[in-house]
């Protein structure tokens, strides 16, 4: 046999220098590393080695603790949500129920609760036939017993209902849930359509552009004559909050004094309002600002009349445009400069809309919800419609419109509470075009407070119904083209100021519902899941700042859609709740525009003698005495939240659906039905915007 060469005996030979060394120790207490050679102790050892039983041991402890007050911080809001609810709910501790007219307003209440109370019925019966094992009958494979079979009242009780319900409640549940879902199906081909259209003007960068110096004039003397005359109208009702803002924002404005006239639309039905708003009007009319300040004592057709009466002046006939600010709209100076060059050389030109920005959309959750639904509405929306078919709803503030296609329009009207959308309407039935610059904001507010946004979204949307019905035979009447018709009916109006509202209370707080008692009639999986998340992360694209709050964003519309649907339905039959007019709460949260504001605050602090603005010495003294009289007269009022009933009965009768998916195995409905539980819960309590903690 040929001996065996060991190539690697032979190589550790070749490469082991030095002699060895072996240290002997009596009763080591430690391991022994076996060195191979000089360099292996310089070697770099692994981290991971280094690590022993304590280290990990106070790893996983640091671990466990964090999850514990994780845990407990949960436990916390838990148990702090539960208490408010309870002191709200129950003791009505700084709380007042809403007021909501009794007659056939209330209507949509009835139902709900008689639906709660069937639910709570059906429950019961349910779970006692689940422990019964009763439930096992509806598994079509196993035998279900005759009335002769079996034994109990109960369980023949049972045993006709599962047949009843099969039979009879089923395909109605099943045929409505089949409607609302085709419904669904259209508006979400509707909203992704306008995604696309934002799309491709993205890609495309279409925009409306103004060519070369529209105020360059022939003239070697520099006359203003270039400058077209504009009227400015800011109307308010008791706006004691914001008036100042929205009054020095606009007489800042960058336009030649004796080409500008501001016009200060006064409703307010509080002399100490009034008078705070003279001085301000005066302060600015000495300053050399063209400002005139209106009062009407009869306070006829709300906004829309208010508008009416301004236009109805004699030096109204000497200006070409009209700009509208509402009382908390702050633009900037050189608005009018970025906004009535498009109307040159574009004779067909009506409207110029521009977008809206918000000062206090990071207030609470309730603001950056709307937010979310508001950018969308510009960036998308009011964009799409702007560029492909010249027309869109006017949003009744920061926009210029062309005097002439207002009175060729016919004016303002007071005949619904959505008088901006009115005027759109009737200027687009009447050839006008509109163009939307969605690069020029104008800051404003939000609502803050639940109370103040559900009012505000019931005439958004009841309004648009009244309008429907009255101008529907003008729109059919017209001499506009058929795909404009069609435009206006079928889409303005019908799917996102009707189905829309429709399809979104039915399908998720009553068909959804109701597929949890009967099973027989389902609801699809992508119908509950993929849709609606896809639709909101098509909604919540415009404001990739808020993507955080998509989950509570889902949960609120659909909650809102109570409102929205009531609203709706007020606007459609014509409604004593569908003519309410109520002027929107605001806080008075200044732009960054309103510096000057900040400065003079800052430097009153440090005892710095005031900035001079420019008045008399009577006017100041009298306006210090109206801001001490001020002082006075507002007494703090204690802020008393609201206990809406539709929403908390429709929290319950969700609560209780949830806890019949269990029974059926439903795990996602049943997740769903208790965060929509929970949702309406909180804004049946009013807690929607407040920090919990």
């Amino acid at each position: 046999m040929a001996p065996r060469l060991n190539f690697s005996d032979w190589w550790g030979k070749e490469t082991h220098r030095g002699t060895p060394v072996i240290v002997k120790m009596e009763n080591p207490n430690f391991s022994i590393v076996e060195i191979d050679g000089p360099d292996a102790a310089f070697k770099p050892i692994e981290k991971s080695r280094g690590k022993n039983a304590k280290q990990v041991t106070w790893v996983l402890l640091l671990k466990a603790n964090q999850a514990v007050g994780c845990v407990a911080w949960l436990a916390t809001i838990l148990w702090t949500l539960i208490g408010t609810i309870k002191n709200r709910l129950i003791f009505r501790q700084g709380v007042s129920l809403a007021s909501e007219k009794l007659g056939k307003s209330n209507l949509l209440f009835r139902i709900i609760k008689g639906c709660l109370g069937v639910s709570l019925v059906m429950l019961a019966f349910e779970v006692i036939a689940y422990f019964k094992g009763w439930h096992y009958f509806q598994n079509p494979n196993l035998y279900i017993p005759h009335t002769s079979d079996v034994l109990g009242l109960f369980h023949i009780i049972y045993v006709a209902w599962l047949d009843f319900r099969a039979d009879y409640i089923a395909p109605s549940v099943q045929k409505l849930s089949t409607f609302c879902t085709v419904l669904f199906l259209i508006q979400s081909l509707d909203r992704l359509v306008l995604c696309l259209g934002c799309f491709y003007i993205k890609c495309k960068k279409i925009k409306p552009r103004i060519e070369g110096d529209p105020f360059k004039s022939d003239d070697l003397e520099g006359s203003d004559d270039s400058y077209p005359m504009v009227l400015v109208q800011i109307p308010m009702c008791n706006e004691r909050e914001v008036y100042e803002l929205s009054i020095t924002a606009v007489c800042q404005l960058d336009w030649p004094k004796d080409r500008l006239l501001i016009q200060i639309l006064d409703d307010s039905d509080n002399e100490c309002i009034q008078e705070l708003i003279k001085s301000e009007v005066a302060k600015w009319n000495q300053k050399g600002v063209n400002i005139i300040y209106r009062h009407r004592l009869v306070r006829t057709g709300y906004k829309a009349g208010n508008l009416k009466s301004a236009m109805s002046c004699d030096y109204v006939k000497d200006y070409e445009f009209v700009a509208i600010f509402d009382a908390d709209f702050q633009p900037t100076a050189d608005f009018l400069k970025q906004t009535v060059p498009h109307f040159k050389d574009n004779p067909e030109i009506g409207l110029v809309q521009t977008r809206w920005a918000f000062v206090n959309k990071d207030e609470n959750l309730l603001t950056r919800l709307q937010n979310i639904n508001l950018c969308f509405h510009f960036e998308v929306e009011q964009q799409v419609n702007g560029v492909f078919l010249n027309f869109f709803g006017f949003n009744g503030t920061a926009g210029i419109w062309r005097i002439k296609a207002l009175e060729e329009s016919g004016g303002w009207l007071e005949r619904t509470t959505v008088e901006d959308m009115d005027i759109a309407v009737r200027a687009h039935l009447n050839g006008w075009k509109f163009i939307y610059l969605n690069d020029v904001r104008v800051f404003c507010e939000v609502p803050e407070s639940f109370e103040a946004y559900r009012k505000q979204q019931h005439r958004w949307h009841s309004g648009p119904m009244q309008l429907f019905r009255v101008c529907l035979p003008a729109i059919v009447t017209s001499k506009i083209s058929i795909w404009k018709k069609a435009n206006l009916i079928l889409l303005f109006f019908l799917l996102r100021k009707l189905i829309l509202p429709f399809y979104s209370f039915t399908l998720f707080c009553v068909v959804l519902p109701l597929t949890m008692f009967i099973p027989e009639a389902e609801l699809p999986f992508w119908v509950v899941c993929y849709i609606p998340i896809l639709m909101t992360l098509l909604n919540i694209l415009p404001a990739p700042k808020s993507i955080p709050f998509i989950a509570p964003y889902l949960l609120f519309e659909n909650t809102m859609s109570v409102t929205k649907f009531n609203a709706m339905v007020s606007g459609l039959f014509q409604l004593g709740s569908s003519y309410e007019w109520v002027v929107t709460k605001k806080a008075g949260r200044s732009s960054e525009s309103d510096l000057l504001a900040a400065a003079e605050k800052d430097l009153k602090a440090f005892g710095a003698p005031q900035i001079s603005r420019g008045a008399s010495e009577s006017e100041l003294s009298e306006l210090n005495r109206l801001n001490k009289q001020k002082d006075e007269t507002s007494t703090p009022v204690k802020k008393s939240n609201k206990i809406y009933r539709k929403e908390l009965a429709l929290a319950f009768l969700l609560l209780t659906a949830s806890a019949r998916s269990l029974l059926s195995a439903h795990g996602l409905h049943f997740y769903f039905l208790l965060f929509q539980g929970v949702t309406f819960l909180l804004v049946g309590l009013d807690l929607i915007g407040e920090q919990i903690s």
